[in-house]
């Protein structure tokens, strides 16, 4: 049953009444989708729902965590990785230190996908990784690093295109042993993440609406990839300009396939598919 737009403006309107947390400028269909789901799963009404989140701190968190989507996987969009390998070979190699955010790291997958791909370049020990998401089950898993095979098994060749193929020399193919990296045992239904990665990123809970950057530092590569497609359109603006003045220039922005930039911002940037990066400012 679909939930009336108003319903949808009265419930955001309660989160923020009784959280820090501000879904004002959340794409109006999506949440849509997400508090239609809610009521589902809770068979409860949303003057029920309004009155326990208002009166239920934990349950209100447990909220929040079922309305922010979570979706991941090793190497996602595997050319997309070609590419960025291609942009940090030519931009980031004479870097002593290159300090990388994930905005809404999920459960951790991407986050080592990238780590994987520094340590094949010979970067990872002048890499600072932060990984920050809203929920903190996610966050928990992605800090233990464990997965079940089940659930990521059909990506877990996605690093042979992403690593191993070179679109700009098609003839030439390295190998790269992925157990280095990851200890696939099929028999337990487990994938787990072997160190050092393992204790390289520091995980971070962040509100990426209202927290602003928590780090001090700004960033040679932001990944914030199917994010922002949640957002409407003033929000994601409002997101590229915070990206954009917390990029070292020539820092990359690495977004996904079904969002973009748009509007005056995007003058602001270089694109390579969906990598943004961001041109050097001039100053007079």
């Amino acid at each position: 049953m679909e939930v009336p737009k108003n319903d949808i403006i009265l419930f955001k309107e309660a989160l923020k009444t009784a959280s820090k947390y501000d879904f004002s400028d959340y794409s109006e269909k999506s949440f849509g989708r997400r508090i239609e789901k809610i009521l589902s799963d809770h068979n409860i009404g949303l003057v029920s729902l309004i009155n326990k989140i208002s009166s239920d701190s934990v349950f209100l968190e447990q909220i929040v965590k079922e309305i922010t989507v979570n979706t991941t996987e090793l190497f996602r969009d595997p050319t997309i990785w070609q590419l960025l390998k291609q942009v940090i070979e030519s931009k980031y190699l004479d870097l002593h230190e290159i300090n990388i955010w994930h905005a809404g790291c999920s459960t951790g997958q991407e986050v080592y996908s990238l780590l994987i791909l520094m340590d094949e370049l010979n970067l990872f020990n002048r890499v600072n990784v932060f990984a920050t998401d809203l929920n903190d089950d996610v966050l928990n898993i992605a800090r233990a690093g464990k997965y079940k095979f089940r659930d990521i098994s059909e990506y877990l060749d996605n690093y042979k295109v992403a690593l191993e193929v070179d679109p700009l020399n098609p003839d030439v193919h390295r190998e790269v042993n992925i157990s280095k990296y990851l200890e696939i045992n099929k028999i337990k239904d487990t994938v787990k993440v072997r160190p050092p990665l393992l204790g390289k990123p520091v995980f971070l809970k962040h509100d990426l609406v209202t927290d602003g950057n928590i780090f001090n530092t700004r960033f040679h590569i932001i990944m914030c990839r199917n994010v922002l497609i949640y957002f409407n359109h003033n929000l994601q603006n409002r997101l590229f300009e915070f990206f954009h003045d917390n990029l070292h220039d020539e820092g990359s922005l690495v977004i996904g396939r079904h969002e973009g930039i748009l509007g005056s911002i995007s003058a602001k940037f270089k694109k390579k598919e969906t990598i943004y990066i961001k041109k050097p400012e001039i100053l007079f």
